[in-house]
């Protein structure tokens, strides 16, 4: 078995848009080049079998996204995309047969955070109408995301409007708001053949400044995942968006010899004895989640 799930590759940190619960990135704008995808791909081609990319930024947003999934059937990785979604319907015959695209996940809550000059039923059909031609004419899989809950599931509410024009899409018989409300459901419904809405509270980027800290605790950061930013800096996980935990680069290393380095190490052994080391992590809203 390969060592992780996934890795996640951030092949641009700029985004199109500036969503409140997203906090904008203080690094340098940058769009990786096609020449460090490829090493990256080639270092940890024997470490997973999936690849995501995207840790913070847009990744549509990428002149070169329709090359870096031809390299990544290459190197036989599968490719899993996050995506605002406001740009699907330019990027639609750059991808939409490739390969290698086995998922992608569109952020809807990302619509209602911005003020956008179009409606959102056409911000709507523009994603459908993809959805549509990506699981009739391929077998690539969608997922709709509304990770935009308060702690009570019942502010599902709030997105009514959007999953009634979901509902009108897929020609539902059913109510999506009060099957997600049923105890008995997961947060996630499948819609449509390989078409599936997960719904999710919101979660705070972990930040040093904040006050909450423990250091007791578990986390999939290096046992299931790592992330590697537009820089090469690689990371434990795709939520330390600001390279905070720098485990190396690499420019300088194999990722090899990074994801098997003392900090790296440590911080893997630590998670294993339910200690969490880095204080990052200590201040991590969503480890918590898997207490």
């Amino acid at each position: 078995m390969k060592r992780f799930k996934k890795i996640y590759i951030e092949i641009t940190n700029v985004c199109n848009l500036k969503c409140q619960f997203c906090p904008i990135t203080q690094r340098t704008p940058k769009f990786m080049d096609i020449n460090t995808f490829e090493k990256i791909l080639y270092d940890i081609n024997n470490f997973t079998d999936y690849i995501y990319l995207h840790v913070k930024g847009e990744p549509l947003l990428h002149p070169e996204i329709d090359k870096f999934l031809n390299l990544s059937e290459k190197y036989r990785l599968f490719v899993n995309i996050t995506t605002n979604g406001t740009l699907i319907n330019k990027v639609k015959d750059k991808i939409l047969y490739k390969n290698a695209l086995r998922q992608i996940n569109f952020s809807l809550h990302s619509f209602d955070a911005n003020e956008l000059n179009y409606s959102i039923e056409e911000y709507l059909n523009n994603i459908f109408d993809f959805t549509f031609s990506a699981v009739n004419n391929t077998n690539k899989i969608v997922s709709y995301r509304l990770w935009n809950l308060d702690e009570d599931i019942k502010s599902i509410e709030k997105n009514k409007h959007i999953l009634n024009l979901i509902e009108k899409a897929f020609n539902l018989d059913y109510s999506i708001q009060e099957r997600l409300l049923d105890k008995n459901i997961n947060r996630g419904i499948k819609l449509y053949k390989n078409v599936y809405l997960n719904i999710a509270s919101k979660f705070q980027w972990p930040d040093k400044s904040l006050e909450n800290s423990d250091d007791k605790g578990f986390c999939y950061g290096l046992k299931d995942q790592a992330a590697i930013l537009a820089d090469g800096t690689v990371v434990p996980c795709c939520l330390d968006g600001e390279g905070i935990i720098n485990l190396g680069n690499i420019h300088k290393n194999s990722f090899s010899e990074i994801i098997n380095g003392e900090r790296a190490t440590s911080i893997y052994e630590g998670f294993k004895k339910r200690y969490v080391v880095e204080e990052l992590c200590k201040k991590c809203d969503y480890r918590r989640r898997f207490n």
